[in-house]
Parts: C-alpha cells; sequence; structure tokens
C-alpha cells in the first residue's frame, strides 16, 4: 500500500506527508540495547519510505545510539524528499535510565553524535527535549539550552530547530530566541491538555507532533474507542489515528512499530475519515479519562 493521497504539511522548508514513522521501537526492550531481530527493523524502515513515509522521528539516544545506525543501513544514501528529525537533550545510562543532557557540551556533542550515526552533513530538524521533569513538560527557562543549538544552526548543523516536551510558556520563549518549526508533546484521545496550543500554532503554520499518539507504553484502551472501531470496520487504533488527522491540519503523525503488517495498519489511518457523531464520541474520552 502507499500514501500517496494523504494530505501534507510543512515541516521547516520541506513538505511532508501527515503520517509519517518514529523510529523508537526499532531499538530493543525499554528502548535500551539492540532489537531482536535487526533485519526486521531495517525492512520496517524500506517499507515505511517505500509506502510514501517521509518524514521519520528518531534520536541518537534511542539505543542509545541504535536506531539512528539502523535507519542509516535501511536507508541510505537517503531519498531526496526524506525529513528525518532527531532529538538531543537526553542521554542513558548503563541501567537505561532517561537522564537529562544539555549541558552545553552535551547538546553539542549530541548533535555531533546524530550526524555521524546517521552518516549527515547536517541534520533536517533537531528537536531540543526539555528533561526539567522526565514524565512531561515543567516550567522553567529554557534559553541557555536553546542558544545552544541556535549556534549550531548558525554553523550549518542543523538546517530547522523544534521543542519536546515543553509548556506553551517555554514555546513562546523558545519562538523569542529562533525560529521553532515543530513541537513534539504527549498528545492522544486520552491526552488533550495541548489542545489550545495545537490551535495556536496551527494558525502560524507550525507543525505539532504528538508523540504517544495510541498511548505509548499503555496503550489507548476505550470501549467508546471500541465501539467506533467496529463500526467503521476499522482497529482502534488506526481510528485513534485519523481521531489526530482529521483534529487540526497541522498535526504530524509518527507512530512507530517494529512489524511491517502493523506498520501497513497504521498508514491505512490515512484512509479512514470519521464522521461527526464519532469524533462526539471519541472526544468524551478525555473527559472520561
Amino acid at each position: 500500500m502507499t500514501i500517496a493521497s494523504q494530505t501534507t504539511y510543512r515541516l521547516g522548508d520541506r513538505t511532508v506527508n501527515r503520517l509519517g514513522y518514529g523510529a523508537m521501537q526499532l531499538a530493543g526492550p525499554g528502548v535500551f540495547g539492540p532489537p531482536k531481530d535487526r533485519a526486521a527493523a531495517v525492512a520496517v524502515l524500506r517499507a515505511a519510505v517505500e509506502a510514501g513515509v517521509n518524514h521519520i522521528d528518531t534520536s541518537d539516544f534511542y539505543g542509545p545510539h541504535v536506531t539512528n545506525q539502523i535507519i542509516r543501513e535501511a536507508l541510505s544514501p537517503y531519498p531526496d524528499d526524506l525529513t528525518l528529525c532527531t532529538k538531543i537533550g537526553a542521554r542513558r545510562d548503563d541501567k537505561a535510565a532517561w537522564l537529562p543532557a544539555y549541558s552545553p557540551d552535551e547538546l553539542r556533542s549530541a548533535v555531533h553524535d546524530n550526524l555521524r550515526h546517521l552518516g549527515l552533513d547536517a541534520l533536517p530538524v533537531v528537536n531540543l527535549r526539555i528533561m526539567f521533569d522526565v514524565h512531561g513538560p515543567a516550567e522553567g527557562s529554557i534559553r541557555q539550552q536553546l542558544e545552544v543549538l541556535a549556534e549550531l544552526r548558525q554553523q550549518g548543523l542543523v538546517r530547522h530547530i523544534g521543542l519536546s516536551n515543553v509548556t506553551p510558556a517555554q514555546v513562546a520563549e523558545g519562538r523569542d530566541i529562533c525560529e521553532i518549526v515543530c513541537v513534539q508533546n504527549q498528545y492522544n484521545l486520552a491526552h488533550r491538555g495541548d489542545d489550545d496550543l495545537i490551535d495556536a500554532l496551527a494558525k502560524d503554520g507550525i507543525a505539532y507532533v504528538p508523540f504517544f499518539p495510541l498511548g505509548g507504553f499503555s496503550p489507548l484502551q476505550s470501549d467508546a474507542l471500541s465501539d467506533v472501531a467496529r463500526r467503521l470496520d476499522a482497529s482502534p487504533l488506526q481510528v485513534a489515528l485519523a481521531w489526530l488527522l482529521q483534529r487540526s491540519p497541522n498535526i504530524l503523525l509518527i507512530p512507530g512499530t517494529s512489524s511491517v503488517a502493523h506498520l501497513q495498519d497504521n498508514l491505512r489511518a490515512g484512509e479512514l475519515a470519521l464522521p461527526a457523531d464519532a469524533v462526539a464520541t471519541l472526544d468524551g474520552i478525555a473527559q472520561r479519562a
């Protein structure tokens, strides 16, 4: 299958299909270490690009280094229209913990690590992951960290800058420092704290990229979601993705999987049109959650 008919949106100076792919699940359990089947991971990436995916989200702290190395093996030399979006600002210790890593030296090193492992001269998009609280956005100035990334952009190592795990106040602060092309926060049917932020970004043509669009480590489970899926002859996860696509035109999706079959199921969400009554039912899930 292909997603040639899927709608598109601007991400920096590129136009990408709104259904992309998140590479996090290509690493081992807990996003740590190598995958059980590296050949299968390579196959998923190639199948995604063959289907029309031209926006892949990754990070050198996935593994660490694992997903970027697999992406390079599977896809380099990269298609001209492929946009690789990576993240810096965190690291993993030897026990697989997620730790902040945004001193100036750590940020510079992370950019160079991503460049080396992906085999690129410049990173198309880099998200600054804020780690004031590993469990979610927390207030605090991001100026020092973002100025380092803006400096790397001036040096030509980074083309565009995004923010991840941030509050609306941090987005506003970031936009005062440099151009921000995307915001990547947790958002899905059950977690809708960024509703106002999404609408504000849409007015300014800035992409919003929800991570954990299907619930992440705790997959979405809802009787209402299951009922709508049965009525539309679709899977609950397809319905959840379709709802996000209809929620706002600036939402770019990056569902992840290590299975070609699951990848194809996810991509079919782009063909699913939700009627108004289904949307109303789905909108109530967050209130019940």
